[in-house]
């Protein structure tokens, strides 16, 4: 009935070799590897996604204030060469409704919003916070911060941290503000009679 010669049958049945399971274990550990660096870009992309929520509702805030006190918005403007939050002192006169909002919004940038121990962690890492003139009552507000990863630089009208957040070490590939990230807005202060 067989034909095949009795030594063929018994190799067919011996099963896997260990070369093939060292072969299925290379390929499963790089998959593993795969799925590894997947979710470290996924988490990284998370806590982008999460800085950038905090910088728009910081514009917001800012804006808003300045809406609100239309007629000292001119008194608001701090340039892009001295910024208000991450590494700055924070002002501590609030006579006025512009040194308290002022002094508010600075707070919130260095990150009051959440205390950890002695440690703020509300806010992206090395927020700054800028309001300019644009002229003809338009003000330019921006918030900049550390990204994690380079990306593409912010446009050279935007300078708000500019060459703040350059990395020590060219490995990181923090050269040339990419991995400065910035939102804006322009409000604009219509005169009311």
């Amino acid at each position: 009935m067989n034909n095949l010669p009795h030594n063929a049958s018994r190799a067919s049945e011996r099963g896997t070799t260990l070369f093939e399971v060292l072969i299925a274990l290379v390929i499963a550990s790089i998959g593993l590897l795969g799925l590894a660096g997947l979710q470290m870009r996924m988490q990284l992309s998370d806590v982008e996604s999460y800085q950038r929520a905090q910088a728009l509702l910081l514009l917001d805030d800012m804006a808003n204030r300045l809406e609100a006190n239309r007629d000292q918005a001119a008194t608001y403007v701090t340039g892009p060469g001295a910024p208000l939050g991450s590494g700055m002192t924070c002002p501590t006169t609030t006579t006025t409704l512009v040194q308290t909002d002022t002094q508010q919004w600075c707070t919130a940038l260095q990150g009051a919003a959440e205390v950890t121990g002695a440690n703020k962690s509300g806010a992206m890492l090395g927020a700054r916070g800028c309001v300019e003139t644009l002229g003809a009552n338009s003000y330019l507000i921006t918030v900049a911060w550390q990204g994690l990863s380079p990306t593409a630089a912010p446009s050279a009208g935007v300078a708000c941290g500019a060459a703040q957040y350059d990395s020590l070490t060219a490995a990181s590939g923090c050269t040339g503000d990419l991995c400065r990230r910035t939102v804006t807005t322009v409000v604009d202060i219509a005169k009311l009679n």
